[in-house]
């Protein structure tokens, strides 16, 4: 279901990465009803050097920052849920990481149940097939 890629700012570090990765996928259980066993989460990191907002590197900014792409399926969360999520996910990666530039973005994609899946099979099928049962 939920695949999620976090991109942080700074150098590589395989602990912070599992640790924020768990953080990521309990907030999108616990904010977004999403099961945990079939959420992905891939994280990136960006050297602040190479990190640039309005022109500037993060580096000469002396700050962090973070981008957050979440895909799921459409229409199976409310706005209210969306907006929760999006402050959950910010909060809980300015408490880890400390200085946080505003301009950090969570990003929410819906992708069409019959457009969208894992295991080989659509969404929208295996939805389909689970209210038969």
């Amino acid at each position: 279901m939920p695949a999620i890629h976090l991109k942080l700012s700074g150098e590589q570090d395989s602990a912070l990465a599992k640790e924020l990765a768990l953080t990521i996928s309990n907030l999108t259980k616990e904010v977004l009803n999403k099961k945990t066993e079939v959420t992905v989460v891939t994280v990136s990191f960006v050297p602040k050097d190479l990190w640039f907002i309005n022109s500037e590197s993060l580096t000469e900014l002396d700050t962090n920052s973070f981008h957050l792409t979440i895909k799921i399926s459409d229409s199976t969360n409310l706005k209210d849920d969306k907006a929760k999520y999006i402050d959950a996910v910010h909060q809980a990666l300015l408490s880890r990481l400390g200085k946080m530039h505003h301009v950090s973005y969570t990003a929410i994609e819906e992708m069409k149940a019959d457009a969208y899946g894992y295991d080989g099979l659509t969404i929208e099928y295996k939805w389909i097939n689970n209210r038969k049962k």
